[in-house]
């Protein structure tokens, strides 16, 4: 439950490395049109069309609105994480569990951010219906995280998306946050 005493719209970032689901985490949870930035790739990133400023969508919660913002996620736009972290509620910072190749430039991304704006997150481990993933334990690992803060997550599944972001709210709004 949010308290009613946080105005809204209240602002939930979602970030991570190229192809780790950020644009379709956010068109799985929003309730509106998605806004995206996308443009023709300039290098090769495994993908034809890539993020360059922010996806937008927005969800209704318990009278609240969310805006959910997704993030590019190559380093060249890194001001783009900074600039839309500023004043969030929460980060989801997504890891593709196939890609465990992309787990540092995930790590190095948590640390621009979170060293810039303290913003409570969580980990997302998406793929996990997939083969030969990293579990959410091992990426908890990994990242030298408590397993309670890195979950497994589809994506494209909007019923997982909203465990994942209920999962961020608990910890942003828990006493200890």
């Amino acid at each position: 439950m949010i308290p009613d005493s946080l105005q809204a719209p209240l602002k939930l970032v979602i970030s991570g490395p190229v192809g780790a689901g950020k644009t379709t985490f956010v068109q799985s949870l929003s309730e509106t049109p998605v806004i995206a930035t996308e443009a023709e790739a300039s290098e090769d990133i495994g993908k034809q069309y890539t993020t360059v400023a922010f996806d937008f969508g927005t969800l209704e919660l318990a009278g609240h609105t969310i805006h959910l913002y997704g993030t590019p996620g190559q380093d060249r736009f890194d001001f783009m994480w900074e600039v839309l972290c500023e004043g969030a509620l929460g980060l989801a910072l997504l890891v593709s569990g196939q890609a465990p190749q992309d787990f540092l430039h995930a790590r190095n991304i948590l640390e621009f951010i979170t060293s810039r704006i303290p913003v409570p997150f969580i980990v997302g481990v998406t793929r996990q219906d997939c083969e030969n993933v990293w579990s959410p334990a091992d990426v908890a690992a990994y990242f030298d995280l408590p397993e309670e803060q890195v979950v497994g997550v589809n994506a494209s599944d909007p019923d997982s998306a909203r465990d994942l972001l209920g999962h961020l709210l608990s910890l942003t709004l828990s006493p200890t946050a």
